[in-house]
C-alpha cells in the first residue's frame, strides 16, 4: 500500500489559553477517502491548517506524503490540491486569468484541464471574479484543487454554496480522483455526501478524535430500538441483563428495548417463545453523529 499519506502523532495546537487541537493521533491510508467530521469549533480547520503548514503545532508531529509540511512545503504544495472553506483570490481578474495564474505557480500543471473542469461545473471562465456568487467562487476553488491531478486532496467544506446538481458532479469528481489512486481528506457538515464517497470517517470533538471507522461499523455500534411481539405475554426478567440490552419495557405480549451491538443474545432469548413480529429501528444519520458530538467520549477511538 505504500507510505501512509497523513500521520499525526499527539498533534496539539493551543491559541494562548484556548484549545485548538488536543493530542490528535490519526493515520490516513493511501488511496482512501476519509470524511473528517465534527461540530463547529471541534478542531477540523485547525487540523487542516497544520497539515498544510499554514500554522505550526504547539506539540506533536505530522507527516504528509511522508514529508514534513514545514521543511518540505514547496515539494508538498505541488502534490496537494487544497480547497479552503472560503476561497480568497484577487477579485480584479477573470476566472480564466485566475486559474491560469494558479496553474503557473505549479509550473503549468493542470492548465490543460481547466476548460474541461469548468465546463463540468458550469463555470463561466470569462466572468470577473468579483461578479461571482458564493457558489461560483466555490467552483473556482474546486477547479484549482483538482486541475493538476494531485496525489492528495484536502477539502474543507467543499460543497458550501453549490446547488444539488453541482454537488453530484463534485462527488463524481471525488470518486474519479480516488479511482486513479489519489487520497482525499474531506471535512464536511453534509453527512449524506460524506457517506456517499468516504471509505472511513474520523469524528473529532473538542480537539480530540472520538471515533474512526467505516459508516457501516459506526451504524452497527449505534443504539437501535427493537420491538418484539409474541403470541403470549413474556416475563421481562428473561431479557433483563442481556448483553447490549437497555431501557427494557414489556406490555403484555409486546417487548421494547434499546440494543447496542450484536442482537444474538436478544434473539436467542426471544426464540424461547413464539415470535410474531420484530422491528429494529436504526438511528437517523444525523442522530448517529449527534451522539458522538454530544455524548460521552469513547474510551479508545484510535
Amino acid at each position: 500500500m505504500g507510505v501512509d499519506v497523513i500521520v499525526a502523532e499527539n498533534l496539539t495546537k493551543t491559541y494562548g489559553g484556548r484549545r485548538g487541537l488536543a493530542g490528535l493521533d490519526l493515520v490516513v491510508r493511501p488511496g482512501e477517502v476519509l470524511g473528517f467530521l465534527g461540530p463547529n469549533g471541534a478542531g477540523k480547520t485547525t487540523t487542516i491548517r497544520l497539515l498544510l503548514d499554514l500554522i505550526r503545532p504547539t506539540a506533536g508531529t505530522v507527516r504528509v506524503l511522508g514529508l514534513d509540511p514545514r521543511a518540505d512545503a514547496v515539494a508538498l504544495n505541488r502534490r496537494i490540491g487544497y480547497l479552503p472553506g472560503d476561497l480568497v483570490v484577487d477579485s480584479r481578474h477573470t476566472v480564466e486569468t485566475c486559474l491560469g495564474f494558479l496553474a503557473s505557480l505549479r509550473g503549468g500543471a493542470g492548465r490543460d484541464r481547466i476548460g474541461a473542469l469548468a465546463g463540468r461545473l458550469g463555470l463561466e471562465r470569462s466572468a470577473p471574479i468579483r461578479s461571482l456568487s458564493k457558489g461560483n467562487r466555490q467552483k473556482v476553488g474546486i477547479v484549482q484543487a483538482f486541475m493538476h491531478e494531485p496525489e492528495l486532496l484536502i477539502l474543507d467544506e467543499p460543497t458550501a454554496g453549490l446547488d444539488p446538481l453541482v454537488q453530484q458532479t463534485f462527488l463524481a469528481m471525488v470518486g474519479e480522483a480516488a479511482a486513479r489512486g489519489a487520497t482525499v481528506f474531506m471535512s464536511s457538515h453534509v453527512l449524506t455526501e460524506v457517506e456517499a464517497v468516504a471509505d472511513r470517517v474520523a469524528i473529532i470533538r473538542d480537539g480530540r478524535l472520538v471515533a474512526l471507522d467505516t459508516f457501516a461499523a459506526l451504524r452497527a455500534s449505534a443504539v437501535r430500538r427493537v420491538d418484539l411481539t409474541f403470541t403470549e405475554p413474556v416475563d421481562p426478567a428473561e431479557f433483563a441483563g442481556l448483553p447490549g440490552v437497555t431501557d427494557l419495557h414489556a406490555d403484555g405480549a409486546s417487548l421494547r428495548c434499546h440494543l447496542t451491538g450484536s442482537p444474538d443474545a436478544l434473539l436467542r432469548a426471544a426464540t424461547r417463545h413464539t415470535v410474531t413480529g420484530i422491528v429494529a429501528t436504526e438511528p437517523a444519520l444525523e442522530d448517529l453523529f449527534h451522539s458522538y458530538y454530544t455524548g460521552p467520549e469513547p474510551i479508545d477511538a484510535r
